[in-house]
């Protein structure tokens, strides 16, 4: 990831569920707030009740190449907290991928193709 650091530690967490905006679909939810430095910081949550350790790390590797791919049309200087609904269970790739889109839409953060060199 080009210029993206993890989210690790709880109160990381606890500051962008308390203070940043959410919105929702129906496989993610996505809690955006902006940082102080010029980089992203990524957290993923996968519960419990999404399956057992090898479906939450499957849930967990779509979810971060789904961002992967997306990073270069992405705003910088956010703390993004996403955290997988329990419909993830049986999402794909391509379903991941545009769920994930449309959170990045609906917050704004999305850079369109003409004002990439602006970052």
């Amino acid at each position: 990831m080009i210029s993206t650091v993890s989210l690790r530690k709880n109160h990381e967490f606890r500051i962008v569920y308390g203070k940043g905006r959410s919105k929702a679909n129906k496989y993610l939810v996505m809690y955006v707030f902006p940082n102080k430095p010029g980089i992203n910081r990524l957290g993923i949550s996968v519960s419990k009740k999404i399956g057992n350790s090898v479906v939450r790390s499957r849930v967990t590797r779509l979810i971060r190449e789904a961002y992967r791919l997306s990073e270069e049309n992405i705003k910088t200087g956010y703390d993004i907290a996403i955290i997988a609904r329990t419909s993830m269970n049986g999402a794909t790739y391509s379903e991941t991928h545009r769920s994930l889109n449309h959170l990045f839409k609906i917050h704004k953060l999305l850079i369109h193709t003409e004002d990439r060199g602006k970052k």
